[in-house]
């Protein structure tokens, strides 16, 4: 298996940040196998879905529904509602699996491989890259 970790910068508030291109990066010419990504942080999460359509910004809403950045949550160090980003990751999981053919990625038309960041606190984000051959 081939691993690395890559830095990404996610800002001062709740993101959606695209990482195809990255993830084809890595890929590209490394024959048939799994990418699979992990977020090493209890508040970020990865998800599969299209991007540049409004799905993105559904996606934060939707989860601003589910998940209100208020006073209601137990964990409450950092800014108010930061208790949020520490359950989102049982919504929005720390890792995702996507298969690799020829050294690409083989995601539908319009799958986009995201980072989702909810914890505004902390503005950079770690990713873990890894590739296992088939």
């Amino acid at each position: 298996m081939d691993s690395e970790t890559r830095a990404f910068r996610t800002g001062g508030q709740d993101t959606v940040l695209d990482l195809t291109r990255e993830c084809a990066d890595f890929v590209r010419a490394r024959g048939d196998g799994l990418l699979h990504l992990f977020v090493p942080h209890a508040t970020a999460g990865l998800a599969i879905l299209e991007t540049g359509s409004g799905s993105d910004d559904d996606l934060l809403a939707a989860l601003g529904d589910l998940l209100p950045a208020d006073d209601r949550w137990r964990h409450r160090h950092g800014t108010p509602g930061h208790g949020r980003s520490h359950v989102m990751p049982a919504l929005v999981p720390p890792y995702a699996t996507v298969p690799v053919l020829d050294g690409e990625l083989a995601l539908g038309t319009w799958q986009s491989v995201c980072l989702v960041d909810l914890n505004v606190d902390n503005h950079e984000r770690q990713v873990r890259f890894s590739f296992l051959s088939g």
